[in-house]
């Protein structure tokens, strides 16, 4: 008879998520000392991982940001334009009137 498969609830699979996140052990020796494939453990990491200060990353979000990078980068460039039209305006008037 084959093996009964072990069934983890969703709140025990974060937990461990956060408990690999906070050691200094590899993902290997939390397996072995937990008695979870390491596999299983890498689909954990990959399904509840989260960053602390970073959004989960969707599709809305990332549209989001690709058009606040865009405008950025727009002002950046105006910025500059302004910034050499004003070089030229000092340079014009710092200049001595005989």
């Amino acid at each position: 008879m084959g093996e009964q498969r072990q069934r983890f609830t969703q709140e025990f699979k974060e937990q461990t998520v956060k408990y690999i996140q906070e050691q200094t052990k590899s993902v290997a020796d939390i397996a072995e000392e937990l008695n979870i494939p390491k596999k299983t453990l890498h689909n954990w990491l990959t399904k509840y991982r989260k960053f602390e200060n970073e959004p989960l990353t969707s599709v809305e979000t990332l549209r989001q940001q690709e058009k606040r990078i865009k405008e950025q980068e727009q002002e950046l460039a105006d910025l500059k334009e302004e910034i050499a039209i004003l070089k030229k305006a000092m340079h014009i008037f710092s200049k001595e009137r005989n």
